[in-house]
This record gives C-alpha cells, structure tokens and sequence, in this order.
C-alpha cells in the first residue's frame, strides 16, 4: 500500500467482461486505481471461478471450489451478480454507464444490442463514455461472428508454427505457449488504447467505440517474424529454442542440467569466449560476427555444448554475471518465485479476505502477482482482493441510488 495519489482514481469503470483478455485489462486499470465495477451472472459468475483444478486452498490447507484462475485478473475490483437479460437488469446498466468513465465488454458482436447496452445506445445517455470490445476478430469481417479463443488464435495467426521443436526431431510439432497469450497482449493493447481514448476524451470531451480483436493482436505480436516473412516471402519455421536471427541465443546443456545464453552483439560473444577458455572463437572468421554465427550455427553450437557440459549451471552464471554476458537458470514457478531478484522486486502479494467472505468460503487471503506498472509519483494500488461473487452488489446499487427494499425485491425476482 501507498500514501501516493494513484494515477486512475478519478475514474470509474464498468466490466461486462469475462475469462482473461477483458479482465485483464480492467484489472490493469484497477492496479493504477480506477474504481472498476465487475458485473457477473447470478448464481454463476464469471466461468474462470470454475476452471480448475488448481483450487484455492481453505484455513486447514484443503482445496475449496473456488479455482485459483479467477484471482490471476480480478484484484482491485468490486463484483456485483446482475441478469442482463431482464429489463430491470438492463436499467441498472444504463444507470451506471451513465456514471462511468469506461466500459470494457466481450459479449459477441452485436450481442448487447438487443438489451440497448451496445455503444451506440449508451453514447446517446453518456457521449462521454470509452466503450471497449474485445471479439475473437473484430466487429467485421466475414469471421466476425465466430467466437475467438487464445489457442484458435494462437494457432490461426502462425503462432503455433513457430512456437516448439522442428519438425522431425522428438518432441517435434507445434505448440502453444503455455499462458493465453494473445489474450493477455489483447488486455494489454486493450489498457493502451483506452488510456489513449482518454487522452483523446480531455481534449474533445467526446468518448469513442474500440474495437479489439484477439486475431489482430496475434497478428501484431508476431513481431520480428512478421517482418521477416513480409520482406522476404519467406515462411518462418519452428526451431525450438533457438533464435532466427541470432546465435548463440538458446538453452545449453550443464554438469547439472541446462542453462539459457542470450548472446545479442558480437562483444557478448567475444567476452563468453574468453571466459570459457575458447578465445579462437571470437577470432574465427565463421563466428566473429551475428550473421556468421546464425549461418554456422551447425558447427558452433555442438561446440559450445561440450564446453558448457563441462560447468554447472550456478558455476556459469557465477562467471559470466560480471562480463555482461546474458545467462542464466531455466527456473520452474517454483524456482522463479524463490528468485532473490523477484523477492527484492515483492513481486508476490498476499491479500486478506474480508472477515465476512473469510467466515464464509474457509479463505484467509489471496496471493497473486503485484503489477508490473512502477509509476513512482503514482504507484499502482492494492485495495482489494479477488472479490467474492456478487459481495459488492448492495453497495454498489446503494451508491446509485436504490434503498434496501428495492434491492431486496431485485434480489426476490432473480435479477441480483
């Protein structure tokens, strides 16, 4: 926690999203202060409170029916249980766009039309309002009404070919990359846009529609390979962890197991050279410059591996971490999190539940990851933990207006 102002708290946000690529983006939001309202289904909530196992673990260590995916992107949010599908429901959407600042949602394209939730029916109550939605691919297109998932992405844009082992070796084939990744770049590409919307909004007053599309991101993240393939026609192929453009840049056997060098410049390689004992290296025409490595890579790296068996991995990181040479362990969770660095960094944040929601789910905290955002006038915040389904819901429908036995009856007909 801060005595800092954060950097969003003048900002109310309204989450019609669910899963991951919405909220996480909301929870960007959030982390740096906003106060986002994340709206769930009665009884249900959002999906990710089921997907598990991993479960979330009660007082005496034993597993609950609370999956742990949910808490990875909804911290800092307050979570209210409404049916959009009732008119009563539908009202207390427009009461509280009309507050709102930004809308984030992923309903299938045109779906909240028929509730009058779209954009073009709330601009016309709030023209201030930022509203967000992230579609598999987009509001057009002759795929826009095909729901999106990560790995359909990933395998669509030209992800998975590149991603895994060649073809013809073990283990050979396409793989996905083991997080939803185009959905987190799309909550990602998400929060930018909306911060730049903003920015727009201060000097015009006037809100705008984003249109966010998992298929447009996994095409945008393909990056350097991208490139490569427009400027060349050529088809980039998967060569596991190994580098297209650079050599040596890859994981390399040890006494002990394994180790990853990240060799970018030629001075890099020189200084590795002469610490391993093989400055012949450095001065072979072959291998002096990148280009001449990534072409010889063939007889370089065998090379190079019967060097790095000869060390453990600590003892090659111990050597080279004062030569500006990149290097270093190939960590499971377990190992990453122990990191000296990563603990300096309090990377890990612990976050106790509520009195009330402890009582009630066997929970005692949450822990999950701190925002990576080190603003240092305007540090992100850590106001709540993961919230229970619907734990916000009569507090935020006082906040608009409505007595308890109005709640009450909403709570009656199903509608909360």
């Amino acid at each position: 926690m801060s005595d800092k102002p954060s950097a969003l708290g003048h900002l109310k946000v309204l989450d019609l999203s669910r899963v991951l690529a919405g909220p996480w983006c909301t929870q960007m939001l959030a982390d740096l202060g906003a106060d986002v309202v994340k709206v769930e289904r009665p009884v249900a909530g959002d999906d990710t409170r089921h997907w598990g196992p991993p479960f979330l673990k009660d007082v005496q260590g034993k597993d609950t029916t609370q999956a742990s995916y949910y808490t990875a992107t909804n911290r800092n949010k307050r979570s209210i249980t409404l049916d959009l599908a009732h008119p009563d429901g539908q009202a207390i959407i427009r009461k509280m766009a009309l507050q709102s600042d930004i809308l984030v949602e992923n309903f299938k394209v045109g779906g909240l039309k028929p509730y009058g939730l779209d954009y073009e029916s709330l601009k016309a109550i709030n023209p201030r309002l930022i509203y967000c939605s992230v579609t598999g691919f987009g509001q057009d297109g002759p795929y826009a009404e095909r729901a999106g998932y990560d790995l359909m992405i990933q395998a669509m844009s030209g992800m998975m070919s590149i991603t895994g082992r060649a073809d013809g070796v073990p283990g050979g084939g396409p793989q996905r990359v083991g997080v939803a990744l185009t959905d987190l770049f799309t909550g990602v590409y998400a929060c930018s846009a909306i911060l730049a919307a903003l920015e727009v909004r201060n000097r015009t007053g006037v809100g705008q529609q984003i249109d966010m599309a998992l298929l447009d991101v996994g095409m945008a993240i393909l990056a350097n390979q991208a490139a490569g393939f427009l400027n060349t026609g050529k088809v980039p192929q998967r060569q596991g962890n190994s580098h297209p453009s650079l050599a040596p840049y890859q994981d390399f056997p040890t006494a002990d197991g394994s180790m990853l060098l990240a060799i970018g410049n030629d001075g890099q390689f020189s200084r590795f050279c002469h610490a391993a004992g093989k400055p012949e290296w450095a001065a072979d025409a072959r291998y002096a410059g990148m280009a001449g490595r990534v072409t010889h890579r063939g007889t370089l790296i065998p090379a190079m591996e019967e060097v790095t068996r000869t060390r453990t991995t600590a003892q090659w990181i111990s050597l080279l971490e004062d030569k500006a040479v990149p290097c270093g362990p190939i960590n499971d969770l377990g190992q990453a999190f122990d990191d000296a660095q990563v603990k300096a960094r309090h990377l890990v944040v612990n976050q106790p539940l509520s009195p009330v929601v402890a009582a009630q789910s066997a929970i005692e905290s949450i822990a999950s990851v701190a925002s990576p955002l080190r603003l240092m006038a305007t540090p992100p915040v850590l106001n709540r933990p993961p919230p229970a389904l619907g734990e916000h819901t009569d507090e935020v429908l006082a906040e608009l207006g409505l007595d308890s036995a109005q709640i009450a009856a909403l709570r009656q007909t199903g509608v909360v």
